[in-house]
């Protein structure tokens, strides 16, 4: 019985999937700003600025595209007092939570909350000392502002690294609590915890071990993923893999480029783990020989133009030719399919009309337009 081992292998799994699941549901609830994460309440997206914080037009021009984009949590980097300050008049000209990214300085952690930072990134084992890391926390209590303890694979201790003989998933589970542990120690709990790898298996199995160990929420991601076409292909990996172990409260797809397609990308992953519902999915054919049409082309501007719909759930097909498109656009609600010199609007796989080719795309948008909300 050649489907045996198979089997055998769901059967072994099943359970462990089934409790995997419950990661996500169980960590603690922890508030940012106006939102809140944890506990089985949804994933939210984060991005973060690459402009310079003390810019603050530029800064709420970034990240106004962001929020149209659907950022949910927007991190800044604060390296100054200016970027510090810049926080109070960024915040008065945006709508979704800031958190304020912080390195070994921690003056500037005080400064950004005092400020009116919705959260804070610091790694309190390079903040400067126990006593600097009281001052800061001692802040975050007056004000109840959570603090995410950030631990990168490249920030490693020398001790933890000599322990384990190189970088591990262990070494990077393990730093990251201990720093939890030392902002436990002065009394405080609202915490998240983010640990990044740009090693997608690294990043994986550390997330496993992780979530086994604390009800901290967890903000995830693949550090340093790449360009726009590698880092995409990582994240999409990575991110796919540990947030269907039930594993994450808030994201962030990590690009060298326009942080707008770390958005884009970021609820694409999770819209296609049926992790997070509305918005087009656009599904398209390749091409073939009996392509007659700029089927690429028109792929492209009909996936740019669903983003107007973020309110549709819905799925649309574009086909290249009139031989399959009917019935490979039968899961879909809507299809178009190219011919030669003219084309097919499908509705549940049915044919509805013939129109030419230069009117596919109107037409479709005119199917949109008035599609039931």
């Amino acid at each position: 019985m050649w489907f045996m081992p198979y089997a055998k292998l769901y059967l072994a799994v099943e359970p462990a999937l089934k409790e995997s699941a419950m990661y996500r549901d169980n960590t603690k609830v922890i508030r940012i700003g106006d939102r809140v994460i944890g506990g089985g309440n949804p994933i939210l997206i984060q991005s973060m600025t690459n402009t310079r914080t003390e810019d603050v037009a530029a800064t709420v021009a970034q990240i106004k595209r962001l929020e149209a984009a659907g950022c949910e949590i927007i991190r800044c980097t604060v390296p100054t007092e200016e970027a510090a300050r810049a926080i109070s008049e960024i915040k008065k000209e945006i709508t979704i939570p800031l958190v304020a990214d912080i390195h070994f300085d921690y003056k500037m952690a005080i400064a950004a909350m005092e400020n009116g930072a919705d959260k804070i990134r610091i790694n309190p084992g390079n903040i400067g000392g126990r006593e600097k890391l009281q001052a800061v926390v001692e802040v975050a209590k007056a004000k109840n502002i959570p603090i995410r303890v950030g631990v990168n694979s490249g920030s490693l201790e020398k001790e933890i690294i000599e322990k384990y003989g190189h970088v591990t998933a262990e070494g990077i589970v393990e730093s990251a609590l201990d720093k939890v542990s030392m902002i436990e120690a002065e009394g405080y709990e609202n915490i998240v915890i983010s640990i990044k790898s740009s090693d997608v298996l690294m990043c994986v199995k550390a997330h496993e071990l992780i979530a086994k160990q604390t009800k901290y929420p967890l903000h995830v991601g693949i550090t340093e993923a790449g360009t726009l076409f590698s880092g995409t292909i990582k994240s999409s990996v990575g991110l796919g893999i540990i947030l269907n172990e039930g594993i994450g409260d808030t994201i962030r797809v990590s690009l060298t480029g326009d942080p707008v397609e770390e958005v884009k990308t970021a609820k694409r992953i999770l819209k296609t783990l049926d992790l997070r519902k509305g918005g087009i999915e656009v599904v398209s054919c390749p091409t073939c020989g009996r392509t007659k049409i700029d089927l690429i082309g028109l792929a492209n501007k009909v996936e740019t133009m669903v983003e107007e719909f973020p309110e549709l759930n819905i799925k649309v097909a574009v086909m290249g030719c009139v031989v399959n498109g009917p019935g490979e656009a039968k899961e879909a609600d809507l299809g178009i399919a190219g011919g030669d010199g003219v084309g097919l609007l499908i509705k549940k796989g049915e044919i509805v009309k013939k129109v030419p080719e230069a009117e596919l795309l109107s037409v479709l948008r005119a199917e949109l337009e008035n599609w039931p909300k």
